[in-house]
């Protein structure tokens, strides 16, 4: 998503943004895993973490997990995050994806505020999504390497963590619709994560501004191979030009599934510059289909895009009309169709 804060550069203004999730519905999101499913896995099924297998996404005790929740902009929000995470949690949702910053272009965030919120979220009881923002749209492989540098040096933040946090390395890194760089980036990035000592599930966005999904649809496969845990899904995030309409979304998500990929949205909105959203359809697939989505974005949202923002006030006390109220009290919205991750319940 193109997003914009009032007081970022008007060059901002081009910017999009980011989001998560899983496959196949059952509103119980809770079956455990059978035997005739862990095969899909070649290595062994990791303990004390999230985990995926084929096209699902499972908790550690084996559940399936199913992502419902928003994204809230940390790096950007500072002072106001401790009120929003708070009201984020009361609407339901089981998940909040939060958005740092590794310097590149927005001053870092340091591994004692990594390690603060992943404990707020423990304890409102959500699963963490940590992403670096300063790679959006961007077509050059120096930003996605200095988010992976960024992640190892604050890699004692996420090992130990691996039941609560998921790793979304680089928001929407690159601008371009096309796959190729995406491809090859990618797959020398997860090895060095992984070279680093970070077990963390690890979440890529498509190429395109996160919303080319043709890109995971050609090359995820390369992707997720190029994982030696094998715990790695996707992201596409859907605005007017992945969103549009509900061919556009079912072809979108169908094109990563059938490859046997777990895939998300990690992001989405109800309008947007590029078109409207069929925000309706997507949460209806979504939940049909026990696929997670993360709306975009709590608050904050300027530079005339306002309108993406779910709550108008941080407490969540009044909710947008157009757009929070459907997110979160609609049909197939968060309070609806979230469920709790199981591992809160030990």
């Amino acid at each position: 998503m193109k997003k914009i804060l009032s007081f970022l550069l008007p060059i901002m203004i081009l910017v999009t943004m980011s989001g998560c999730g899983n496959s196949e519905k059952d509103n119980s999101s809770s079956d455990t895993v059978s035997s005739s499913a862990e095969p899909t896995r070649k290595t062994e099924i990791p303990e004390n973490s999230l985990y995926v297998n084929g096209t699902k996404l499972y908790d550690s005790n084996g559940n399936e997990f199913v992502m419902r929740g928003v994204n809230h902009a940390y790096t950007w929000f500072k002072d106001d995050t401790d009120v929003a995470l708070k009201a984020i949690a009361e609407t339901g949702s089981n998940t909040v994806r939060l958005v740092l910053a590794d310097g590149d272009q927005w001053e870092k965030d340091g591994i004692d505020a990594i390690k603060s919120l992943i404990e707020k979220c423990k304890e409102l009881e959500m699963i963490t999504v940590l992403e670096v923002h300063d790679a959006t749209g961007k077509d050059d492989p120096t930003y996605l390497e200095n988010a992976v540098n960024y992640w190892i040096e604050m890699k004692d933040a996420l090992i130990g963590q691996e039941e609560y946090v998921i790793l979304n390395i680089a928001n929407e890194w690159v601008g371009k619709w096309e796959g190729f760089m995406w491809n090859g980036e990618y797959k020398k990035a997860i090895p060095k994560l992984r070279d680093a000592g970070i077990k963390n599930v690890i979440m890529i966005d498509s190429a395109g501004w996160g919303q080319y999904a043709e890109s995971i649809a050609e090359h995820g496969k390369e992707v997720f191979e190029s994982d030696p845990l094998e715990n790695t899904m996707f992201s596409i995030h859907f605005y007017g030009s992945a969103g549009g309409n509900a061919n556009k979304i079912r072809y979108a998500l169908e094109n990563v599934t059938n490859q046997g990929l777990c895939v998300c949205s990690g992001e989405f909105g109800y309008t947007h510059s590029d078109g409207d959203v069929d925000e309706e359809y997507l949460m209806e697939y979504c939940t049909e289909n026990n696929i997670g989505y993360l709306g975009w974005s709590w608050k904050g949202n300027g530079g005339g895009v306002e309108y993406l923002d779910i709550a108008n006030e941080w407490d969540g006390s009044k909710l947008s009309a157009d757009w929070g109220e459907n997110l979160i009290n609609g049909k197939n919205g968060i309070k609806e169709t979230s469920k709790k991750c199981t591992v809160f319940d030990k």
